[in-house]
């Protein structure tokens, strides 16, 4: 359900991005800020789905649970930090997205760790 919830915004933001925002993000020099934004919120919300189908495969595996916790936790400050910086030109923000980047990493970790013990 989140992935789906996921996907269907990223998809709006990016058509937002593209259509309504074009013009003031060229302007503020935020367009690869704003597409990078899009793409990993995509990604990941690819990812979720992943865990999904990999939680009914694996579901005495807890570390996907906490993969899926630290994908959604990562998306919203990783790219939602960067949509937010992207609209206010608020540039703090930007100290904040490596911490949504190290959610997402340890998502990917759990994953693989989960996967490696599923199989032993």
């Amino acid at each position: 359900m989140i992935a789906g919830i996921s996907g269907a915004l990223c998809v709006s933001l990016g058509a937002f991005g593209a259509h309504g925002l074009e013009d003031f993000l060229e302007a503020h020099g935020r367009t690869g800020t704003y597409e990078t934004a899009v793409k990993y919120h995509f990604y990941h919300s690819l990812l979720l789905v992943l865990l999904g189908i990999m939680k009914k495969q694996y579901a005495t595996v807890p570390l996907l649970n906490s993969a899926a916790i630290c994908c959604i936790a990562g998306m919203v400050i990783f790219s939602g930090s960067l949509y937010v910086l992207c609209l206010t030109n608020v540039s703090w923000l930007g100290a904040i997205t490596p911490v949504g980047g190290l959610f997402l990493m340890a998502a990917w970790l759990m994953i693989g760790i989960g996967a490696w013990k599923a199989t032993k």
